[in-house]
């Protein structure tokens, strides 16, 4: 079937002056010194006591901020993080997961509900739940180490704020790598005035799945990527203080009796150390400006199902469909087309633009796109190729017809490439144009060889931000001076891309390009900024953002 096989041809869609992410107008070399306007500050207290002069996660700013969004309508929901084994098609593979099933259940509700959700922690590791996209109040975001304690095994946690802005929104882990197990499912956030209309809605979560295949798991590919040397994330297991200090010592030693029993189930041949490597060639994109990671999957999932056994969507011909795509992936950035037909993207990170027709998008990890198609007749597949790794997922879309059938890789992959510098934010959520108040330079540095993934050279540390004041326009200049594309993402706010770009919170940096992202300071807190690529992520590629009183 569609498999390896629509992988075949050449990934050369944009020239260098074309990259996804940064604009034309920015792109380059220019602003390259680590020196930054905006420069971090140190504060020795434990990282959820923020300095006197930094808001609190928990202080009177982030509760009279929720206030003024107001309660409304009560949704309840649980999710379970268990030790589980899934069905993904191929075969089955023992992992982590929401309930046993992956993706997670479905939390839907309507823009101005108040979410009440319950995490009941039965994972041998401490965790969390980030809800990616969403503007919260900030003692909800779901970092360990900065915003919350970590929820330890066979404990619970109760998450409660009003979703209030409409969009497509996932949630995952911010404990480790647990993000590139089965822990993820979607949020969606209904707009009770929705301007689209549609038949029908597919929820499509692309995802790179290695755990539990061959003896990997996440941590281990961790260890291998950075020759042991664990987390540099600081918040892996969640260090808060002395209880989190002591949780992380637990979820380490248990980490490494997970490791010692693993070591001691694999064949006498292989050796058990973890051996630091760089990934294995060819993992090239054009696209993506060279690397196109450091990772090596054996499956590529669209909904937990890899194109084996593929989901099948079932329409009438003319029927018009609202897809939202979300990219949950560890180190895969996926190009997406669905074989004869063209789509109209609505939306991208959960927010409206102006609407344009492609045949064919890219996500970064964490990115989201919603498009619009209306079906013709017959069976057609939803190609998604893992860019730049050969390999790709599939689900289906049948009008009429049960028998298999094997496709062709779809021309549209090979067509018009829509990316987020060619996109303008929809007239009513473009920001108002606006001199900044503060410019913070964020460089990104490291290597592959080295695996020390940083911010302007400073691997994270909890106790460090990067300050803004509540009110001001701030200028973010995320400069990439590495030979290594990254999707960057912002906690707890969007911003706008140049020049009337779209509004986001991811947003893809190819090597040796930058791009300004001007955001309005209105959600106090103290808010992660880093790579979106859990092994960049976990290695030292993370920052805070702090609002000072």
């Amino acid at each position: 079937m569609l498999g390896t096989g629509i992988a075949a041809a050449g990934s050369g869609l944009l020239a260098a002056c074309g990259s996804p992410g940064p604009h034309p107008r920015t792109a380059g070399h220019d602003g390259m010194d680590s020196n930054a306007m905006g420069a971090p500050a140190r504060a020795g207290a434990p990282a959820e006591d923020a300095p006197a002069e930094y808001i609190s996660p928990h202080g009177p700013e982030v509760a009279a901020t929720e206030q003024r969004r107001g309660p409304g309508p009560v949704r309840t929901f649980r999710l379970t993080a268990t030790a589980t084994t899934l069905d993904i098609g191929a075969r089955k593979v023992a992992s982590w997961a929401y309930e046993d099933q992956v993706p997670g259940r479905e939390i839907r509700v309507t823009a101005g509900d108040t979410i009440a959700l319950t995490l009941a922690n039965n994972l041998p590791q401490p965790t969390t739940l980030h809800w990616h996209g969403i503007r919260l109040r900030n003692d909800m975001d779901g970092v360990p180490g900065v915003t919350q304690r970590p929820v330890k095994t066979g404990a619970a946690f109760d998450y409660r704020f009003t979703a209030f802005y409409p969009g497509t929104y996932w949630v995952h882990p911010h404990s480790g790598a647990q993000l590139d197990r089965g822990l993820y499912a979607p949020l969606i956030v209904e707009d009770p005035q929705e301007p689209l209309k549609y038949d029908k809605e597919w929820v499509v979560v692309l995802d790179d799945w290695l755990d539990g295949v061959g003896g990997r798991t996440p941590d281990t590919e961790l260890e291998r990527l950075n020759g042991g040397k664990g987390g540099k994330g600081g918040h892996s297991m969640g260090s808060m203080g002395d209880g989190g200090d002591r949780a992380a010592k637990g979820a380490a030693k248990g980490t490494a009796a997970g490791a010692a029993k693993r070591a001691a189930a694999r064949p006498l041949s292989r050796p058990a150390a973890p051996k630091k490597a760089a990934p294995a060639a060819p993992m090239e994109s054009e696209l993506l400006g060279g690397h196109a990671g450091n990772v090596t999957y054996p499956y590529y999932l669209v909904n937990g199902r890899s194109p084996e056994s593929p989901q099948v969507f079932r329409a009438k011909r003319g029927d018009r469909i609202r897809i939202r795509l979300i990219n949950a992936g560890g180190d895969t950035a996926f190009r997406v087309a669905l074989g004869g037909h063209r789509m109209t993207v609505t939306h991208t990170d959960g927010y409206p633009v102006v609407p344009a027709k492609t045949d064919a998008l890219l996500l970064g990890m964490g990115e989201r796109y919603d498009v619009l198609v209306t079906v013709k007749d017959g069976i057609f597949p939803l190609a998604v190729l893992a860019e730049g790794k050969g390999r790709s997922a599939m689900a289906v879309l049948r009008t009429r017809g049960k028998s298999p059938v094997k496709f062709p890789r779809p021309k549209e992959l090979d067509g018009e490439l829509l990316t987020a510098d060619r996109l303008k934010a929809a007239e009513d959520v473009r920001l108002t144009p606006k001199e900044p108040d503060r410019i913070i330079r964020m460089r990104l540095t490291g290597s592959m060889r080295r695996f020390d993934w940083a911010i302007n050279g400073r691997p994270y540390d909890p106790t460090q931000r990067y300050p803004v004041r509540a009110g001001e326009r701030v200028r973010i200049s995320f400069i990439n001076g590495t030979d290594m594309w990254h999707p960057m993402h912002l906690h707890g706010h969007t911003f706008g891309l140049p020049d009337g770009g779209p509004r986001k919170d991811t947003t893809i940096l190819r090597p040796h390009h930058k791009v300004n992202v001007d955001l309005d300071a209105d959600n106090p807190g103290l808010w992660m900024v880093h790579c979106h690529n859990v092994y960049h992520s976990e290695s030292g590629m993370m920052t805070i953002l702090g609002y000072q009183k």
